[in-house]
């Protein structure tokens, strides 16, 4: 086994999502100049560093793991993400921000456990369907079992809260979970839960309530909650066809909350207009795209699992993103993969893409 073998043309994907990201989440981070004075170029090393640096190593090493090794010590995988992610709530150890504890506090830098808990999901899921598929068609052994793999996480993420991760958790198995062959019955019983539990969560927390709110009518609110989908709004718009030109927004400078962050899709669209966001939402569906071919040449279950989920949660996490950016759904709050700020979330991007190119390298002949 070679180490880079896998997939060429998704691996050239990946390099060009990594390398527009950091162009142009340093020239989104231009943005906190005039607001955070030095930290930028902080910011930029912590991005290039921990997201890049770590993120490549932690590639080539998930893309080195024998899939058999990743298949037996699934489970300990999963719980050691729990526990991790469980670690937010430790008084000395968690880290609290915006009203939601997501973090570990490293002193020089914070981690965001969840994003772990992704990868460790997605490959414990599939560990659990593969050797079943064929059992799905009874509610013991397909989904009352499957709903039980997605409680412990859900409750993790809800406590935080982080409902915007724990609505991707969850599509996410749902949709491993059709694609390995569970009945439409089971579909419907768990759109009809997932509708209820959606109600009781925006009735019961005031903030998703004013989003969903916002999301109806972004005027109602234009200097509180709805201010950030108004000015999102006024940048895309402002890009026109072809952009102001790369590190030309306006927008980023003492506007759009969070330019860095969830708001780098609208600097970007200002500074690239309707062709550079048009060739950025080509990118990410190229990248799942392939990602999702990967998935149908494995030559087990097993690793077509690990492959499509990961692939598509890259995907409905970008586009969760950019919709809310576009006023298209409510705020997610979710990053976009490979851009965003946040060293932890592109290192697991990067993990993500090497189990990809794992399951590539034992694909079936084609």
């Amino acid at each position: 086994m070679k180490l880079f073998s896998g997939d060429r043309i998704f691996f050239v994907l990946v390099l060009g999502m990594v390398f527009a990201g950091l162009a142009i989440f340093s020239s989104a981070a231009l943005g906190l100049l005039a607001r955070q004075g030095g930290s930028v170029s902080q910011n930029i090393l912590l991005q290039a560093g921990l997201g890049l640096g770590l993120g490549f190593i932690s590639l080539f090493i998930a893309r080195a793991i024998p899939l058999s090794w990743l298949k037996k010590y699934a489970p300990h995988l999963f719980i050691a993400a729990l526990i991790f992610t469980a670690l937010v709530f430790v008084p000395g150890i968690g880290f609290h921000s915006g009203g939601a504890t997501r973090w570990i506090n490293l002193h020089f830098t914070t981690v965001q456990p969840s994003e772990f808990l992704k990868i460790a999901f997605v490959i414990v899921l599939a560990w659990w369907i593969a050797p079943r598929a064929r059992q799905l068609d009874s509610p013991k052994k397909g989904l009352l079992p499957f709903v039980a793999f997605l409680i412990a996480p859900s409750a993790l993420l809800l406590a935080q809260p982080n409902t915007s991760t724990a609505f991707l958790i969850i599509v996410t198995g749902v949709m491993m979970y059709f694609v390995a062959g569970a009945p439409w019955r089971d579909f419907g019983i768990l759109i009809l839960v997932a509708a209820l539990a959606l109600f009781v969560i925006v009735w019961a927390r005031p903030y998703a309530l004013e989003r969903v709110k916002t999301f109806f009518d972004p005027s109602a609110n234009a200097l509180s909650s709805g201010y950030q989908i108004q000015q999102s709004l006024i940048a895309v718009g402002s890009g026109g066809f072809l952009g102001k030109g790369l590190g030309q927004s306006v927008e980023k400078f003492n506007y759009l909350p969070e330019p860095d962050g969830d708001s780098v899709f609208a600097v970007f669209a200002e500074e690239a207009g309707f062709v550079g966001a048009l060739l950025l939402l080509a990118l990410f569906v190229a990248l799942s795209a392939r990602g999702i071919v990967i998935a149908g040449n494995s030559r087990d279950l097993f690793g077509g699992l690990i492959a499509f989920g990961f692939s598509f949660i890259i995907i409905l996490q970008a586009f969760s993103n950019i919709g809310a950016m576009l006023g298209i759904i409510p705020l997610t709050g979710l990053p976009l993969p490979f851009i965003s700020h946040g060293g932890t979330a592109l290192m697991a991007m990067l993990i993500m893409c090497g189990f990809i190119l794992n399951v590539a390298a034992y694909r079936k002949s084609v």
